[in-house]
């Protein structure tokens, strides 16, 4: 098989999301494996912690650094990401999460802060409801032939969720949108080599 996005076996789905750390690490890029270990297992625990749930500057940074490392690497954002007011960070990421199950208005709050655009906002989100939002990576949308090319828009990102919402409601069991995210990026990464 060669195409995991219309395979309805769910062994095929659970054997990528299964490999998904090992695709990580064969990325061979420095501090991955920790960023990624950080951002699937720490963040969204300190943030289901916080009441209201928000992230602060240093965690949108680390999000970033993140985000970049396991996709295309961006300098000049993270430096604009790096430039926002911690405050800013705080009030910005608590109105925006406090949209969610919203499809797109958490993703648009958050993308007003500035160096974030619609895929860091999605991490964000992502990882406070990954039972809701998956994390919007090109090497995955590309895999939905429906979806067309990728456009880094609300409406593109909102099509891609539910694409992703759906697939996990088919999987069925515990399946998130955020695991059906990772299987496709592993299950690419397994096959091409990302980098």
């Amino acid at each position: 098989m060669t195409d995991l996005w219309t395979s309805s076996a769910v062994h095929e789905w659970h054997r990528a999301l299964d490999g998904y750390e090992g695709v990580v690490a064969r990325q061979g890029v420095a501090g991955l494996p920790e960023l990624d270990r950080w951002y699937r297992e720490e963040l969204p625990e300190s943030m289901r912690a916080r009441r209201p749930a928000h992230v602060t500057l240093a965690e949108l940074v680390r999000l970033t650094e993140w985000k970049m490392a396991r996709g295309v690497w961006r300098a000049p954002n993270l430096v604009r990401v790096r430039g926002n007011a911690p405050d800013l960070v705080i009030r910005t990421s608590t109105d925006a999460l406090a949209k969610m199950p919203h499809p797109t208005a958490p993703i648009a709050g958050l993308a007003t802060l500035d160096g974030v655009g619609p895929a860091t906002a999605s991490a964000v989100v992502a990882a406070a409801a990954p039972h809701l939002y998956p994390f919007f990576d090109e090497l995955v949308a590309g895999q939905i032939p429906e979806l067309g090319k990728v456009a880094w828009t609300l409406s593109y990102y909102a099509r891609y969720a539910t694409a992703l919402r759906e697939r996990a409601g088919q999987l069925g069991g515990a399946w998130t949108p955020a695991m059906v995210e990772r299987a496709l990026w592993s299950w690419v990464g397994g096959k091409t080599g990302i980098q």
